[in-house]
This record gives C-alpha cells, structure tokens and sequence, in this order.
C-alpha cells in the first residue's frame, strides 16, 4: 500500500507519522513543494525576532527523523490529479502513483488588486523564503508599511514592531482582527498599538504602491490621500486554500476540498487535511475551512487513521484564535459573534484593556472573545466542545461573565454528582 500525502505543514506531518505507526509495512511518502524541511509557518514570527534560527521552524527537529521512521520526504508541484489512475502530475513532467491519497496542500496568500503590488520590496509572508527576505529589509529604523490587521497581519506586527522599525498598519476594515473581534475588542487592540508607537489606520483602503523618492524606494497612497514613504511593504490580507490543481479532477471544491466525517473527499482514495479541507464545525454543524494548527493536526490524525483502514469519525473542530499583540493577549472562539436568537453577556473596561464576550444558545455558551484575560481559555473551550448545560449559572454569567470557572465547576460536578446517584440506584 503506497500512501502519499501533499503537503509537509502540520496536517501532513502528523498524518504520515499516524500511518506509519497505523501501517507499518506500507510505503509513506511526503511531498512537499518547498525546498525546505517541513516546517511551521507559525514560527515563522519568532525567526523574525530572532528567537529562533531557521532550524527552530522546522516540525521534527532530529535531522533524520523521517528517514528513521521509514517516510520518504520529496520535494515538488503537483500539477494535476488523475483518480482515474490513481497519478499525480508534478511540475517537472513526471509523475507519482498512489493507493490512497491525502491533500494537504494548505493555503497561499491572496494578492489584492493594487496598482504597485508586484513592485520590488513588496512581499507576503508565508514562506522561509519570505522570511528571509523581510528580515533583510526590516532593521531598525525602516519604514515598514503593512497591510492588513486581520488574524495573520497581527502576528507579522507584532515581529514588525519588535525589530524597532517605523511600523504603519493599514486595514480596510474598521476594526483590527475584524475575523476574530467585534468592535469593542477590535477597538481596544487598535489602541493598545498605537499606545506602542505602531501607526494604525483602520477602515482605509492602499490606492498604490508607488516609486518612492530620496531614502525609501517606495510610496504608499491612502484613499485619503497620504503618502506614506517606505522602505518595505508587506501584504496580509487573507490565504485562499491550494485547490487550482484539482481543475477537471472530479474532487468537489467550495471554499475548499469538500469532506465527510471521515475526511475523504468526492472521489475514491482521496482524502484532504487542514487549510485545503472544508469540514465540519463543531458549533454550527456546517462545514468550513479553519485555517489553525490545531484544526490541522486533528484532520491529519483522522484522515491517515481512515487511510489505514481503522475507521475514525471526526467530531467537528471549534474556530479558535489566541493571537499575542504586543503583550496583549485576544481569543476568541466558536461562534464568537453570536446566533439569531441567541443572548450574551459582555465585560467592558477599555481602561483596563479587559474585554469579554459572550454568546449563548439557550442555556449553552456556543461562543466566546476576549480581550486581556487569559486564565479562562481552557474553561471556555470545555464549557462549548463539552456543550454543557449551564442552567441557573447562565443567569449568573450574564451578571458577571468572569465566574466562568465556577459555573464550570458547579455544572461539571453536578453532573458527576447524578451520574454516581445513577449508578448506585
């Protein structure tokens, strides 16, 4: 049995790792298109900062790690897929048979449509490769333009501001985070920046990217008219999941692979992982792309358990931020910004920057943000994934939405409680 995973992030890794131990006997094989060894896009930040090196990036640290465990890691583009014949065509004009197939081919960066955008110094930052290519420009004292201040935008900022250059931020949105914060919360991040010296200009739009004059190559246009000049612009304003080569395919694509509860997409043999799978949420029961490590690594351990033939069903997974923004610490979770019929509860201290949000469906919390506070993570995403009921605690939280642990505990222990007078009965 030939097992062949596209993809070498998180949800590739851990699903090769799963079924060699699943499948000792089958042949493994990663194929990734970097010329990289597997690596982390979420360390990518701490390179920046020079926490890491580009070895502290990489998923599995032992420079032999995947050859000792018998999986074979290549390098290349798939091009096209043919389940007809169960063949991958990659881009140098070969191709690669399989038996059972995993995509998890990920994201990529969307580009907007500004006039400039293609110019010298304008980069994303996605890859190593991207990394290295900022951590040229930004030195102290340049002048960085970024755009965007959603989930992404906001790690990039916060390396941004760390290697002490002149740092603007410019978000169409009229909030920071608009994916993950309401207003409130969105507000007080936007703040919090500025109170650190980084420029941030929300519900505004980059008419262009221009030459620059004097010191900085370049010269970002506002729809407000000002120029700002820069030496680096970085672009973040979303990803898009790598389907484009599955054109003619047969697999189903919405906003991405389209899977079961099993994670195999449309067509025989063929399973999808992380960023490129839309699967089932957990709060809404709809199917979705979360673009998470968690989420990514959960599909992997699903999808290669169902490639070896041990059937394991997923359960759903729950949309969840923690993002760092200078020391300022956000979450947020499940169906953070509520649903039609539903009630909340909030705390609002912005001079405190403490912030919490949140949402329920009857007596159950299906939803949560926060801003500030971090001792609750764990309670929140027990509180939703366990879908507690929370009976007269609601009440309680709705009044004071930090006894979050306490309702925990009171509603948690309750059910202990009966499950024992069940038992002895």
């Amino acid at each position: 049995m030939r097992h062949v995973i596209v993809g070498a992030g998180p949800a590739g890794v851990v699903a090769a790792e799963t079924l060699r131990k699943l499948d000792s006997e089958g042949e493994v094989v990663l194929l990734s298109s970097e010329p990289e060894p597997p690596y982390s896009r979420m360390a990518i930040p701490y390179y920046l900062v020079e926490q890491i090196d580009e070895a502290g990036t990489h998923l599995r640290k032992g420079r032999d790690h995947f050859e000792a465990l018998g999986i074979e890691v290549r390098h290349g583009r798939v091009d096209t897929l043919d389940p007809a014949s169960h063949r991958l065509g990659l881009g140098d004009g070969t191709g690669l048979e399989y038996d059972r197939l995993l995509l998890a081919t990920g994201s990529h960066p969307l580009i907007p449509p500004i006039p400039g955008v293609d110019r010298e110094h304008v980069h994303t930052c996605w890859t190593l490769a991207d990394a290295r290519r900022i951590a040229e420009r930004a030195v102290e004292g340049a002048n960085v333009v970024l755009i965007g201040a959603g989930f992404i935008g906001c790690i990039i900022l916060e390396s941004l501001a760390l290697r002490r250059t002149h740092l603007t931020v410019v978000e169409q949105q009229d909030r920071m985070v608009p994916r993950m914060m309401d207003q409130r919360a969105g507000g007080l991040i936007k703040q919090w920046c500025q109170d650190k010296g980084v420029t941030v200009h929300t519900d505004t739009r980059v008419e262009a990217i221009d030459a620059g004059s004097g010191d900085h190559p370049l010269a970002v246009t506002l729809d407000h008219g000002e120029a700002i000049p820069a030496d680096l612009v970085i672009v973040c304003v979303g990803v898009a999941s790598n389907t484009g080569f599955l054109d003619g395919s047969g697999v189903r694509v919405d906003d991405g692979i389209l899977v079961d509860r099993k994670l195999r997409s449309t067509v025989p043999d063929v399973y999808a992982a992380g960023d490129v799978a839309q699967g089932m949420d957990f709060c809404s029961g709809e199917y979705a792309v979360h673009a998470v490590q968690p989420t990514a690594a959960d599909h992997g351990r699903v999808a290669a358990s169902n490639m070896a033939g041990r059937p394991l069903t997923y359960q759903g997974s729950v949309n969840m931020n923690v993002l760092d923004t200078l020391g300022l610490i956000s979450s947020s979770f499940g169906l953070w910004m509520g649903k039609e019929g539903g009630d909340s509860a909030q705390l609002y201290a912005p001079e405190r920057y403490r912030y919490l949000n949140l949402q329920f469906e009857d007596d159950r919390l299906i939803g949560a943000s926060a801003l500030g506070l971090t001792e609750h993570v764990g309670v929140i995403r027990g509180l939703i994934q366990g879908k507690v009921r929370l009976g007269a605690w609601k009440e309680k939280l709705k009044q004071d939405p930090t006894r979050l642990m306490e309702a925990y505990l009171g509603c948690t222990q309750a059910i202990g409680h009966n499950a024992g007078v069940l038992r002895s009965a």
